[in-house]
This record gives C-alpha cells, sequence and structure tokens, in this order.
C-alpha cells in the first residue's frame, strides 16, 4: 500500500461470528455512552467528559483485531477503547461517577481511565503525552520478545504536537511494534483541523518523513477498520516495525459535556450523521442474511448490560477519604529500575 492510500477497500475474510462481536461492541459503546451523558444531567458523573458517540467502528474494530496481551493507549476521549478491550462494564461506570468501586477507585474518572488487567494501559488527558509511552512499551514487548503490539489512538490535533513526530521517528528507527490510530474527527476540540495544517490528511500526509506507510481509512466502517487492524498487527507483530493509520470519523456531539458543537455547518454534521457506523452496519448484516430479530436481541443485551452497570455504579460507595494519598507518590529513587 502506497503513502496516502485508501484501506476502506481492502478486506480480509470476516467470519459471521465476528461481525455480530463487532456490532455488540459498537452497541455496548453507544448505549454505555448514552447512559453517561443522561447521568451527567442527574448530576451524578463528576468532573467534564468526552463523549465518542459516533466513532465506535474505530474502537471496535480494533479491539475485536487485537490479541488479549496487546497494550492500548487512548486519550481522555477512552470510554469506548477501555471498555471495549474489556474492562467491566459496571466497574467502569462507577468510575465515572466517582465511585469507591470504580476501576480506578473513583480516583480516575472519565478522563484517566485504566485497567492493565485488559491491556486498557491509560487515558492521557495532555494531548499527545501517551505516544511516547506507547513507544515505550512497544520497546520493552520487543525487548522481552513477547511479540506484543501497543495500539496508540489518538485525535487529529495530535499530529500538531511535537511528541507526534518524536514517537514516529524513534518507533521507525528502533522498528518497534506499535500502531498508531489517528482518530481525524475533522476538529481539534473547536478548530477544524484543515485550519490550522499544511496538509489535508495530517496524519497519513506525514507518514513518509519517517519511511513510514501513510494509510488512510473510512473510520465509520467497522470492517475496513477491522481488516486494516488485522494487517496492521501482523505487521507490527512480525517485527515489520510502526505502523500509521488515519481513520476518518466523526463526533456527533462537541468537543466535552460543556460544548454544544455549533461552530459546525449543519449540513456537514446532517452528512456524518447519515452516515452513522451502527445503523450502516446493521443494514449490511441484514442484507447479508442476518435476521432482524438476531440483531434485535444483541441491542436488547447491550441495554440490559448497560443498565446493570449503571445499577452496579449508582450503588457503589464513595471513596474512603483514608486512600486519597495512596498510589500517586513514589519517593524519587532507582529502585523501580531494577
Amino acid at each position: 500500500m502506497t503513502a496516502g492510500a485508501d484501506a476502506s477497500a481492502d478486506t480480509v475474510s470476516i467470519p459471521l461470528d465476528k461481525k455480530l462481536e463487532m456490532y455488540r461492541m459498537m452497541l455496548d459503546a453507544r448505549l454505555f455512552e448514552e447512559k453517561a451523558h443522561k447521568l451527567f444531567f442527574e448530576g451524578l458523573v463528576k468532573g467534564t467528559s468526552h463523549l465518542a458517540l459516533g466513532q465506535e467502528a474505530v474502537a471496535a474494530g480494533f479491539a475485536a483485531a487485537m490479541r488479549s496481551d496487546d497494550l492500548t493507549f487512548c486519550t481522555y476521549r477512552g470510554h469506548t477503547h477501555t471498555l471495549l478491550r474489556g474492562a467491566d462494564m459496571g466497574a467502569l461506570m462507577a468510575e465515572l461517577l466517582g465511585r469507591g468501586n470504580g476501576i480506578c477507585g473513583g480516583k480516575g474518572g472519565s478522563m484517566h481511565l485504566t485497567d492493565v488487567s485488559v491491556g486498557a494501559m491509560g487515558s492521557y488527558a495532555i494531548v499527545g503525552a501517551h505516544l511516547p509511552i506507547a513507544a515505550g512499551a512497544a520497546w520493552a514487548a520487543q525487548a522481552r520478545g513477547t511479540g506484543q503490539v501497543s495500539v496508540v489512538f489518538f485525535g487529529d490535533g495530535a499530529t500538531n504536537i511535537g511528541a507526534f513526530h518524536e514517537a514516529l521517528n524513534l518507533a521507525a528507527v528502533w522498528s518497534l511494534p506499535v500502531v498508531f490510530v489517528c482518530e481525524n474527527n475533522l476538529y481539534m476540540e473547536y478548530t477544524p483541523i484543515g485550519a490550522v495544517t499544511a496538509v489535508p490528511n495530517p496524519a497519513a500526509d506525514r507518514a513518509g518523513a519517517y519511511g513510514l506507510e501513510g494509510i488512510i481509512l473510512d473510520g465509520n466502517d467497522v470492517e475496513a477498520v477491522y481488516s486494516t487492524a488485522t494487517a496492521a498487527l501482523e505487521h507490527a507483530r512480525a517485527g515489520g516495525g510502526p505502523q500509521l493509520i488515519e481513520a476518518k470519523t466523526y463526533r456527533h456531539g462537541g468537543h466535552s459535556r460543556a460544548d454544544p458543537g455549533t461552530y459546525r455547518p449543519d449540513e456537514e454534521v446532517q452528512e456524518w450523521l447519515d452516515r452513522d457506523p451502527i445503523p450502516a452496519f446493521r443494514a449490511r448484516l441484514e442484507a447479508a442474511g442476518v435476521a432482524a430479530e438476531t440483531l434485535d436481541t444483541i441491542e436488547a443485551e447491550s441495554d440490559a448490560a448497560v443498565e446493570a452497570a449503571t445499577e452496579v455504579a449508582r450503588s457503589g460507595p464513595f471513596p474512603d477519604p483514608a486512600n486519597l494519598e495512596t498510589q500517586v507518590w513514589a519517593d524519587g529513587g532507582s529502585s523501580w529500575r531494577n
């Protein structure tokens, strides 16, 4: 595939059970975030939050393709990535509510989700900061010979951050097993990425500077994402070095819960709403012969799972103040190096 190539048409044969798994994943992510959004208005979610409604196909396609011991690094818009890697839904919702039974004990909240047990290595609030960390984890995997791959998700705005270029360069020089995934939703917070970037594809068009392919795909097509992810993971795992993928997608809402998103043209928003990845994939499954009742059952099960998770979160205790200063201090010594 040449630089700037469109990966959307390059598909692998995907078994039906894998397709249904991805459909369930997208529904879980969508219904989870819709519920979280409702809980905002009840005053139960503490702090700000950034939803990925509309971007579920990227998280689902990669999560379905990754090995269980691969590592995910994501941004503060990380609910879906953390959930779909296998974090317990009830504990994840409890974290959003700041409860002691949350995956981080209520300390992390929406923007700092971590569950190392399932390879969800954290959501990072500082733009671009996690790219060198993902490269470091890939170096560790390479040195240990574990066969693990780091997959790091970031927004289009991070492509103008120094850490993006530093991480790409080092990963290329050391041929690290890391896949860089730009979730290009066209906006850096409130600013169109095209207004402040010299190239039309902020990630893919810069790949050649580091000797990499610039892979572009339709981030709303979960099958294209899965196929591209599968190939990229195999490439990195086999020692072929890093891959850089730009997934074109769109967030349905504003940057955060405080942002109505009115700076976006109405016709643009409607165009992307019409390309919603979930109904589009359902239509494709039905056209391929999957019974509507089967898909209805998956939707009902996802809805029930989210409701159960919400009850777990609501009933969870608030954190014990005695835990406030635990897990936050290092003595500055060198013992950790050993």
